[in-house]
């Protein structure tokens, strides 16, 4: 049977006190790739090229930044752009987006492929639904995002949900949805009830991830935030929490950040 997120969290696997998630993929690209671009499109090369972070990082979690895989990949589209430009109605952009056939198969292959080459259990972290919302909104009805609410936010996360079940196949650990970005009101994780729908029906944890804090769906866990003072200075302390998820700065100076992986204890 395999290891769920609440025994890892409870004995981690790396032997630390605390499990710590990192997100190190700015930082990466700017310190192992020197600035060049991530190989998104060569999911064994974009694999291999997190198995050399984490040999380094050793993160509890692999976190495959799927939120960034389609900011790249919508930026590079623009037949895609205007797929998602065809209508003006609110969450059309997105839906268009998730339900690309083309895009989907390629990052179930990059999932797949990711999931089968790390050493550690592997999280898909994507933009919540609203965030989601909002990054999609511009392309389908105007800049403006300040009309988006709960209702929207739930509406958008039955397409995600769908969307999610492409990844059926694979053993991950959890979903991670990013709460962080463009202030547009609470939404609380329970309002995204389709998605923790799909992740309880494959034995997922969910979690939301916000500026100071991840919650857990279903869980009195929490994770506190690690920040950014850690990494720059051999004072910086680290928060109270069950778990601990932090992201190394992308400027942060390499033998620095060596050597404060080491107080990760």
């Amino acid at each position: 049977m395999s290891l769920s997120l609440t025994e890892l969290l409870a004995e981690p696997t790396s032997g630390r006190r605390r499990a710590v998630v990192l997100d190190s993929h700015d930082y990466a690209q700017s310190v192992f790739l020197q600035g060049k671009p991530v190989p998104w499109q060569e999911p064994m090369a974009y694999a291999n090229f997190f198995g050399q972070v984490q040999g380094v990082l050793e993160s509890d979690l692999a976190l495959l930044s799927l939120d960034r895989f389609y900011a790249q990949r919508v930026a590079g589209d623009p037949t895609l752009q205007a797929a998602m430009s065809a209508k003006s109605r609110t969450g059309y952009a997105l839906r268009t987006l998730l339900t690309d056939a083309a895009t989907t198969a390629f990052v179930i292959e990059l999932a797949t492929i990711f999931s089968q080459t790390q050493r550690v259990p592997v999280v898909l972290q994507i933009p919540s639904p609203m965030q989601w919302l909002a990054r999609t909104h511009p392309f389908s009805e105007s800049a403006d995002v300040s009309g988006l609410d709960a209702d929207s936010a739930e509406n958008a996360s039955m397409y995600v949900a769908d969307w999610l079940r492409g990844f059926a196949a694979l053993p991950l650990m959890a979903v991670l949805l990013d709460d962080r970005g463009p202030a547009l009101g609470p939404v609380p994780l329970s309002t995204y009830s389709p998605i923790a729908n799909v992740t309880d029906h494959y034995r997922w944890a969910l979690a939301q991830r916000h500026e100071d804090r991840v919650e857990l769906h279903g869980s009195a866990l929490r994770g506190a935030v690690i920040g950014a003072d850690f990494w720059s200075s051999d004072s910086g302390t680290l928060p109270d929490g069950d778990f601990l998820v932090g992201e190394v700065p992308q400027h942060a100076v390499p033998e620095r950040v060596l050597s404060r992986i080491t107080a990760l204890v």
